[in-house]
């Protein structure tokens, strides 16, 4: 294992004294606890929460701030957070007009978020929350039970985080993340797996010439393993599938994210991009948002993932299009 780290059981520690560091003026680390929150001053408005285990940098924290997130919970690398520290984040994204929680599909995150809203509604904290099952790759997988939760998660953090910033109400902002999560879907592969640094090797090996269709953000099996192709070939696979799972119609508008998964270079996400952007072309799917780069990472996995949202609402296109201020968007 090569890695520019010091203990494996200080990363999650010295990762976010790092980041905290690096982007001081937007946000700051509540004492005791892996919790960012961000430092505009408190208006009276619904507070937006998300977290989860740590390696999938730069989420969550790096989308603490103005436009988007209260505060991140970052649990141990591939670890959900413990309700303390779910508690802390609501208490200190609470303005008085309650908090919102934004939870990716995984057991564990959604038994221990429903536990930290339980406990803050025990002291006066209004709570809701919506669970994210972006991922169509496969329908079960290990720690869920239904889709799992992946880097269409980043696109619920942005337009809800726009709404809460704009006034909206915790009963409306439930109501749109209700109808937004359903219009999310992504799939990925990965050409080599994660390595955890307290594990010190890789979660899956595949041959030099293989690679993996669907594989989950912690490693979780995917639906196929192919000898490698060309991007074409896997811009192919992965818009087909995203197409037939949304029941796509000519003149449809989405948005698309490209996500590097950890250690996939730019220019062949770019690669990639160009042929998403042929087929749907040829698809006749017209596209009036996109963004790529590294966003819900499985620390140094490399692969990609395709995220395709049907804005059917204006409202929903101006969230993704909002100015923030956060350490990553």
């Amino acid at each position: 294992m090569k890695k520019i780290i010091n203990q494996p059981k200080h990363v999650v520690d010295e990762m976010l004294q790092g980041l905290v560091f690096m982007h001081g003026g937007l946000v700051e680390r509540l004492d005791g606890y892996d919790v960012i929150v961000r430092k505009t001053a408190k208006r009276g408005k619904v507070g937006l929460i998300s977290g989860g285990g740590s390696g999938h940098e730069p989420s969550h924290a790096g989308f603490v701030g103005r436009g988007m997130l209260s505060a991140a919970v970052c649990g141990a690398v591939f670890t959900s957070p413990t309700p303390d520290q779910i508690l802390e984040a609501i208490k200190a994204a609470d303005e008085g007009a309650g908090v919102f929680m934004v939870i990716k599909n995984y057991s564990g995150d959604i038994m221990n978020f429903e536990m930290a809203q339980e406990m803050a509604e025990m002291e006066g904290i209004e709570v809701a929350s919506v669970v994210v099952d972006d991922d169509i790759a496969v329908e079960n997988s290990l720690y869920t039970q239904g889709r799992r939760g992946v880097a269409g998660t980043i696109l619920v953090h942005k337009i809800l985080g726009h709404a809460a910033e704009t006034g909206k109400s915790l009963t409306e902002i439930k109501e749109l993340a209700d109808a937004l999560v359903p219009q999310i879907k992504t799939i990925g592969l990965a050409l080599s797996g994660a390595t955890v640094p307290e594990v010190g090797k890789p979660g899956f090996v595949l041959a030099e010439d293989e690679f993996e269709y669907g594989v989950g953000i912690h490693g979780e099996p995917g639906y196929k393993k192919e000898k490698l192709q060309p991007s074409q070939a896997l811009a192919e696979e992965l818009v087909a599938k995203l197409l037939q799972d949304f029941n796509a119609q000519a003149g449809e508008k989405y948005g698309l994210l490209i996500n590097g998964l950890g250690a996939t270079p730019l220019m062949e996400q770019y690669v990639f991009a160009n042929d998403v952007a042929q087929l749907l072309k040829d698809k006749e799917i017209e596209v009036v948002y996109h963004k790529i780069g590294n966003y819900m990472t499985s620390i140094d996995m490399a692969g990609l993932s395709l995220t395709l949202i049907k804005l059917e609402e204006t409202s929903w296109l101006e969230g993704l299009e909002a100015t923030v201020e956060t350490p990553a968007w």
